[in-house]
């Protein structure tokens, strides 16, 4: 399995790893800071630094292999790829530009499900836009989410993940808000973020530490896609 460090370091950059296995689909590691894509977030992109040459990597997805990452070559690293062999050494690196728009919106997105008080039934988080779905039929306003996102971004909410035990969860259905992605199981225990004071529900994805660090942000579109779905799309101001 791949030692996911995104998980409890979302800020670190870059690690130190070996490779443990090299296809045409891409490599695994024995660890990364690679996000594999999942859970509506888009995966990391960046490069893996060998010891003389630089391979680009265009996605991270999640190998059929269960707790395997599996990191995606972009066009053209044909050549790269095949002097790659397992137990090599390679520095991989994110984008973290990119990483760090993925992390300011998918905080914003626990703000949006804080305000609308409604299951989900879509995600997507990319580093243009984030958009969540919901499961309701009264109409929303965008003047009044812009509102109270610009309220709970200045104010400086810490965000944080806890745990909680798998019985946890079940004797408290309710902090699941999500109709299209179960939180994972098979662990004994599920990771929950918490926005202090506005938000608590299991998400596996990658966050900024504090609210205020989202920054501006402004509702795009609101669209009725179905009689009882109403979707929010979400960008940078």
């Amino acid at each position: 399995m791949t030692q996911e460090i995104f998980r409890e370091e979302p800020y670190r950059r870059e690690v130190q790893a070996s490779v443990t296995a090299v296809s045409p689909a891409g490599i695994r590691l024995d660890r990364t800071v690679f996000y594999p894509r999942g859970g509506g977030q888009a995966g990391d992109a960046g490069v893996l630094l060998l010891a003389d040459a630089t391979l680009q990597v265009a996605d991270a997805v999640k190998a059929e292999a269960p707790g395997d990452v599996l990191h995606v070559p972009a066009p053209g690293q044909e050549a790269l790829l095949e002097r790659l062999h397992a137990g090599d050494a390679v520095t991989a690196r994110i984008d973290w530009e990119r990483r760090h728009r993925h992390m300011r919106l998918h905080t914003a997105t626990h703000l949006l499900c804080a305000i609308v008080p409604h299951q989900t039934n879509g995600c997507s988080i990319t580093a243009q836009y984030a958009r969540l779905d919901f499961d309701m039929t009264e109409p929303l306003e965008r003047e009044a989410l812009e509102r109270e996102l610009a309220r709970l971004v200045a104010g400086a909410h810490d965000v944080r993940t806890v745990w909680i035990t798998d019985e946890e969860l079940d004797a408290r259905p309710e902090l699941v808000r999500t109709m299209s992605v179960k939180p994972p199981r098979g662990v004994g225990r599920v990771r929950l973020l918490q926005i202090e004071g506005v938000d608590l529900q299991p998400c596996g994805g990658t966050h900024v530490a504090n609210t205020r660090e989202i920054g501006a942000l402004r509702v795009a579109k609101i669209e009725k896609k179905s009689a009882r779905t109403r979707r929010v799309v979400l960008e940078f101001a």
